[in-house]
């Protein structure tokens, strides 16, 4: 894995190496872009954005705090994923980033 992320950083894979994929996650957010707009690559289904965390204000118990929020992105072929099951996907990865600990089981 180690060598893979070397090579892709340094942009020396080979094309075979970079193919037949059906999902992929890009991270703009760790140059700074809160969100954008990935463009699936053919065949590929589906591709997530993740946009950086950023402190924002959102009401929490009727109350206005400062939170850090990340937007994310889902862009999908229709052929194969309807809107409600790239919705749901979304809704399930959120549910499961807010609700994330980091205390040992």
């Amino acid at each position: 894995m180690n060598d893979l992320v070397v090579r892709a950083r340094s942009k020396k894979l080979k094309a075979d190496e970079v193919q037949g994929g059906t999902f992929t996650i890009t991270n703009p957010g760790g140059w700074g872009s809160i969100t954008s707009n990935p463009i699936i690559n053919q065949p590929q289904v589906a591709i997530l954005g993740i946009g950086a965390a950023v402190k924002r204000p959102v009401v929490v118990d009727d109350m206005i705090a400062i939170r850090p929020m990340m937007m994310m992105s889902l862009t999908f072929d229709h052929r194969v994923i309807d809107g409600e099951g790239g919705s749901k996907y979304l809704a399930t990865l959120k549910e499961i980033i807010e609700s994330y600990s980091a205390t040992p089981f």
